[in-house]
């Protein structure tokens, strides 16, 4: 046998160990030998993962200094702080696979890096806080559950403890809303505006319809991915539908209505080409976003600066003490 053919059986033996991994329902780590593909595309879902996490500490970091109590306030630091350790869970779970949080970062702040287009919007007044909580925690709940469950392991690990706090986050901004409704009739005008403003974003945070949607069907068939968009779109709004009633809100849908024979909720399409705007740049807070993460990260260089240099110390200090 040549060692071309024993080459060629030998990635054959790695692939097909690869695929019986995966079928099993079992996890791949980082020593395990993958498919480029199955790489990259891990690579590019934790990396978006990440950056919005990042990213979405801004719209609510800016009602921080101006919230109406001391409990809202201690309660929204304490979801932003959440916020970052879960960018770093997942810029962690992504150097598992080769590559440089720095890298991803440069990559971000030069828009070759996506994050989730829900954050290109504002936050405009304190009910959008409550609102964010409900809708867009709650369908990240929707979207990241089927994560913890992912074939790559560091990734679905790092989704475990995500989606137990992501939970907590969405009862806050739902006990948030509900005291608001039972509050001023202002209040409740601004509860209703924020939910007008934010539910169709909302729907369009798990990506588009299915028939457009090119890496639904192989991350499905690498068991990165659980469930379609549209599948985990319609399991949200009937989750969701009930929630809207007991707040008493309104959803911004006149073609949402209960299908008794289907037993789920009829809801009319998102604005795709709106979809497509924000992601493509501009939304109305895009700019905003990218160049507040690129002067956060080049203010912090010294901090990085620092720690590497007494890093670098202590291995020193280590190497000589030997």
């Amino acid at each position: 046998m040549s060692t071309e053919e024993a080459t060629i059986t030998d990635e054959e033996r790695l692939h097909q160990r690869f695929e019986s991994t995966v079928e099993h329902d079992q996890r791949v780590e980082p020593r395990d030998w993958m498919p480029e593909g199955y790489r990259k595309t891990l690579v590019r879902q934790i990396a978006q993962h990440a950056h919005s996490e990042i990213i979405g500490m801004q719209p609510e970091g800016n009602w921080l200094t101006r919230a109406p109590s001391l409990r809202r306030k201690a309660i929204l630091l304490a979801k932003v702080q959440d916020e970052a350790g879960h960018g770093l869970y997942l810029y962690s779970a992504a150097e598992t696979l080769g590559v440089e949080r720095s890298d991803l970062t440069e990559k971000l702040v030069a828009r070759r890096q996506k994050y989730s287009s829900i954050f290109n919007y504002p936050a405009l007044t304190f009910a959008d806080i409550g609102v964010i909580g409900w809708l867009v925690d709650g369908a990240a709940i929707v979207n990241q559950v089927p994560l913890c469950r992912c074939s790559y392991g560091p990734y679905a690990r790092a989704m475990i403890r995500i989606c137990k706090e992501e939970s907590f986050h969405q009862r806050q901004g739902y006990e948030l809303l509900l005291t608001m409704m039972h509050g001023s009739e202002q209040q409740r005008r601004d509860v209703q505006d924020a939910v007008d403003r934010w539910w169709w974003p909302s729907l369009m945070m798990f990506g588009p319809p299915d028939g457009d949607s090119p890496n639904t069907q192989q991350s499905m068939a690498w068991g990165i991915k659980r469930h379609t968009n549209d599948q985990l779109r319609q399991k949200f709004v009937d989750m969701t539908v009930p929630q809207a009633e007991v707040l008493g809100v309104t959803l911004p849908d006149s073609g949402l209505s209960y299908n008794a024979e289907r037993e789920h909720y009829e809801f009319s399409e998102p604005d795709w080409e709106e979809f497509h705007r924000v992601l493509a740049g501009e939304g109305p807070c895009n700019t905003q976003r990218v160049e507040r993460r690129r002067a956060a990260h080049e203010g912090g260089s010294w901090v990085r600066e620092a720690a590497a240099a007494h890093a670098a110390k202590q291995a020193e200090r280590g190497r000589a003490a030997v």
